[in-house]
C-alpha cells in the first residue's frame, strides 16, 4: 500500500501566478504546483540545501530532490519552447510560523 502524501510547508504563496514568453497568446500552458515553486525558491534563490529544504518543507530529502526535478524540467519546457509557466495548486500548507528556526524567522502567521 502506498504511503500517504504529507502536506508541503511552505512560508508564502508566490507573488505571481504566470510568466509567459512575449507575444505568447496561445501558448501551451504548464502548470508548477506551489510546493514545486517552493523547492525551486528555497533550493535556487535561497540557496539551501536539500536537506535544509527538505527540513523546512517538512518531507523527507528524495521528496524534495523529486519535486525539484519535476519543476526545473517544467521551467526548461516553458523556456526553450515558450510555453506560459503557470503556478497554481499542489499539496501545501502555509506556515503558521512554527519554523522559524528553519527558515530563520522569514515565516508569516496565516
Amino acid at each position: 500500500m502506498a504511503r500517504p502524501v504529507r502536506c508541503r510547508k511552505i512560508c508564502f504563496e508566490p507573488k505571481f501566478d504566470s510568466f509567459a514568453p512575449c507575444g505568447a497568446g496561445g501558448a501551451e500552458r504548464i502548470l508548477l504546483t506551489v510546493d514545486e515553486f517552493e523547492a525551486v525558491r528555497l533550493i535556487d534563490y535561497e540557496k539551501r540545501t536539500h536537506e535544509q529544504c527538505a527540513r523546512q518543507m517538512g518531507v523527507s530529502r528524495t521528496t524534495v530532490t523529486e519535486m525539484y526535478e519535476r519543476a526545473r524540467t517544467k521551467i526548461a519546457d516553458c523556456i526553450v519552447n515558450g510555453k506560459t509557466l503557470c503556478i497554481s495548486g499542489g499539496n501545501y500548507v502555509l506556515c503558521d510560523g512554527s519554523a522559524w528556526k528553519n527558515c530563520g524567522k522569514k515565516c508569516r502567521k496565516c
